[in-house]
């Protein structure tokens, strides 16, 4: 079995040679199931992320979740490797941080919890785990969110193709609730 650092240097490599954009139409179930259970909802929270490195581009999200009942954010590193999420409009100015990603120009933001996260990935396998970039930041926010929400739910986002067998796990690692490709939802 191949460790996390070949994975990761495969799955990278992958899906940069098999990289493309998905039509907006191939988000259509993925929009609907966040409409249909969070429809009792008075305010939605998306924690979305700005897609870089040939990552599955969600930013067409944007223009179907525009209404006053939902709030995207987008996540903000902070000191320590850790971060948060935090309000973003489409007009808003972002940043670049350290790994190059655009973020968030906080200006005394507020600080949301999200009621969903749609998190990147490099591989997934057929256990809804997930191989990040390795530095934690998802796996860390997401155990730290958990113990604030029970309810909070966790889609991860990325192309059929980076799909694995089995990624390897530890208990560092947070399972993701769903997995959404350009095919749908895994099952």
């Amino acid at each position: 079995m191949k460790n996390k650092d070949q994975l990761r240097k495969k799955f990278l490599t992958l899906r940069k040679k098999k990289y493309f954009e998905v039509s907006i139409k191939k988000f259509d179930k993925l929009i609907n199931y966040i409409t249909k259970r969070n429809k009792t909802k008075k305010k939605l929270l998306i924690g979305l992320y700005y897609p870089s490195n040939y990552e599955f581009n969600i930013l067409k999200l944007i223009s179907k979740f525009k209404n006053s009942k939902t709030i995207l954010l987008l996540p903000k590193i902070l000191e320590g490797n850790f971060m948060k999420f935090v309000e973003w409009r489409k007009k808003d100015i972002l940043t670049v941080n350290k790994f190059g990603i655009p973020e968030p120009f906080e200006i005394k933001k507020k600080n949301y919890l999200p009621d969903i996260v749609i998190v990147p990935l490099v591989a997934f396998d057929n256990y809804k785990n997930r191989l990040g970039y390795g530095k934690g930041f998802y796996d860390r926010y997401l155990f730290k969110l958990i113990k604030l929400n029970k309810k909070i739910e966790t889609i991860g986002v990325g192309f059929s193709f980076q799909k694995y067998k089995k990624i390897p796990t530890s208990n560092f690692d947070f399972k993701l609730n769903n997995i959404y490709t350009e095919k749908g939802f895994m099952k």
